[in-house]
């Protein structure tokens, strides 16, 4: 499967006031996320600079094509909030190194 580098951003309903882990329905969020690395979709994510302070998130998805990329992330609750919005979605050749998917 190919690999994208997908580019999310906080949205409008972040909270700056209050910590990643203290947003609304970080439970539900979080449990969405990890699921979907268990299952090989993320490979690697999180924010691009300070767990608090980061304006974006990087992930490292394995995904058939885009389509599957948006219609996987659509579910995450955080979208719906408007706590996190997809602004880039690339395909990723790998010349360099190696990602594992999980057994």
């Amino acid at each position: 499967m190919p690999y994208f580098a997908v580019i999310r951003d906080r949205g409008a309903a972040w909270d700056w006031s209050r910590p990643m882990r203290r947003q609304e329905a970080w439970q539900a969020h979080a449990r969405f996320m990890d699921e979907l690395a268990e299952a090989g979709f993320i490979l690697a994510g999180g924010p691009l600079g300070g767990e608090d302070d980061a304006p974006r998130v990087l992930h490292v998805i394995s995904a058939s094509d885009r389509a599957a990329v948006e219609a996987k992330l659509d579910q995450d609750p955080w979208t719906a909030m408007g706590l996190l919005q997809t602004a880039s979605i690339e395909p990723w050749t790998v010349l360099l190194g190696e990602l594992r998917r999980p057994p």
